[in-house]
């Protein structure tokens, strides 16, 4: 009957235990699920930071996209007006060097009937006034200017 008694007592000691051991379980099952649930909070907070932080960086990126086509649109500007001029002034060039070479071939007739001594130019160079008056180039009011480079041919 001894035995009897012990393993009563030792069955109600074992169930004790299981109680307090599916409490202990219980308890460590709780606290991993609350664990469980921070670090996912944690984890949805750092990937609406990291979301917030791309948008940040797409509007900045917008922002200096605009700044871009903004001074590519001023600097296209500039050069069409900078490919106008050099238009106008490679014309106005051409115009000199044309009236320049007309100048220097009277210079060169001037000077090849000087030299033949048929005395145009006895006293100096003095132009027939029909002479000068039928030869008007456009622009006969206009300066002309030469570089070094036009006198290679001297």
């Amino acid at each position: 009957m001894s035995s009897g008694t012990s393993s009563g007592s030792s069955l109600v000691q074992n169930s004790g235990s299981e109680e307090e051991l599916k409490a202990l379980m219980d308890q460590r099952k709780r606290k991993r699920m609350q664990s469980n649930r921070e670090s996912a909070r944690r984890s949805r907070m750092r990937k609406q930071k990291h979301l917030d932080d791309l948008m940040a960086q797409v509007n900045q990126l917008r922002k200096e996209n605009g700044q871009i086509l903004t001074a590519l649109n001023i600097t296209t500007q500039q050069y069409i007006g900078v490919e106008a001029e050099n238009s106008v002034l490679r014309t106005q060039m051409a115009e000199l060097n044309t009236r320049l070479e007309s100048l220097n071939e009277i210079l060169r007739c001037m000077n090849a009937n000087n030299i033949s001594g048929n005395g145009l130019f006895s006293d100096g160079p003095h132009f027939n006034d029909s002479f000068i008056n039928s030869w008007n180039p456009p622009l006969m009011n206009q300066p002309i200017m030469a570089s070094m480079d036009m006198f290679q041919y001297c």
